[in-house]
């Protein structure tokens, strides 16, 4: 009977060397810290509309958009409810003839 040690491969040789350089560029050690120092306050990047207007915790910020969405919803609903009909606008003078006529 072969000795079953004969069978078994030898384990691959493991690259360790480093993937960064040996010497890193000190201005790139540092950019983070640069990046940071220059990054534009919290007022800045909500005109931007990159950060939301509101204080609310971020798990509430889809909710706090939906409820805004419905409420200009309703108050434009609400608005069209009690616009003037066509008649009146051409009594007014506003409309010349009805726009809902072919």
């Amino acid at each position: 009977m072969a000795d079953s040690s004969d069978n078994v491969n030898p384990a691959p040789a493991i690259d360790e060397t480093p993937i960064s350089p040996s010497r890193p560029d000190p201005q790139r050690k540092n950019s983070l810290e640069q990046h940071l120092k220059h990054r534009p306050v919290r007022q800045e990047l909500v005109k931007k509309n990159i950060l939301p207007a509101s204080n609310a915790a971020p798990g509430l910020i889809a909710q706090q958009k939906e409820l805004e969405k419905h409420m200009r919803a309703d108050s434009l609903n609400e608005r069209i409810a009690h616009r003037p009909s066509p008649e009146a606008l051409i009594k007014e003078g506003v409309l010349h003839e009805d726009p809902r006529s072919p």
